[in-house]
């Protein structure tokens, strides 16, 4: 039985990506702003209902919960264009982080070689991590109309338990820092998945360190989007 649930996640998955890339075939010509409106178009609402109930345990995921909440046309354009400006401006103030724009969002990812960092077994923010997630703080002040979700992830090392209770530490250190630091609390939501959702091979050194990290969603917040639809009437 579990072996068909699995079987069946990766079905969805597979066809939700055969989506993607259909739309992207069809839009590769177009800059970020185009992309995001014609893929939200063709075929934003599926991909986000596949992915948004198929990824990890069904959970909202980062990507799940950027496609799922796209609004598509010209309206989705209209909110890609402002994704664009605040992707580039994480990537300028923040080097180390990885920043990629999907369709009408932005994912974010920190692992231990950028921008926040936790040592081994701990869950505090230190130093360096403050000067990057003071630069975030600067930035989605700027762009008051989006929210954030705040995603906290293990390698496999160690027990289920444990590594759940890790990332649930690490995930609301990030919250609780973005709020104690002037980010409106009602903007940011707070996930954590252990080591069910790695990225990459957890039995290489390199794919555990990576697979150590928190990861960012960017999306429209209800006002934003109402704004797009007003200025694509």
């Amino acid at each position: 039985m579990i072996m068909k649930h699995c079987q069946n996640k990766i079905f969805t998955v597979l066809i939700a990506f055969a989506f993607i890339f259909s739309s992207c075939e069809a839009t590769k010509n177009t800059n970020k702003t185009q992309r995001g409106g014609a893929v939200g178009a063709a075929s934003g609402a599926v991909i986000g209902g596949v992915l948004g109930n198929n990824v990890g345990d069904g959970d909202n995921t980062v990507l799940g919960a950027i496609i799922g909440g796209v609004v598509g046309g010209a309206a989705g354009a209209y909110i890609g264009n402002r994704m664009d400006k605040q992707a580039k401006e994480i990537e300028e103030e923040i080097p180390g982080a990885e920043v990629t724009r999907v369709g009408e969002g932005i994912n974010v990812t920190f692992d231990e070689n950028s921008g926040v960092y936790f040592a081994t077994d701990k869950a505090n923010i230190d130093g360096n991590s403050e000067i990057s997630l003071l630069k975030l703080i600067n930035i989605f002040q700027k762009y008051p109309q989006t929210n954030i979700i705040v995603e906290g992830h293990t390698d496999s090392t160690g027990s289920d338990a444990y590594n759940m209770k890790l990332s649930k530490e690490r995930a609301q250190a990030v919250t609780n820092y973005l709020s104690s630091n002037g980010l409106d609390k009602t903007r940011i939501t707070t996930n954590w998945f252990g080591e069910e959702q790695p990225k990459y091979d957890n039995s290489t050194p390199d794919g555990r360190s990576k697979n150590r990290r928190v990861e960012l969603a960017i999306v429209a917040n209800e006002e934003l989007k109402e704004e797009a639809r007003e200025k694509a009437e």
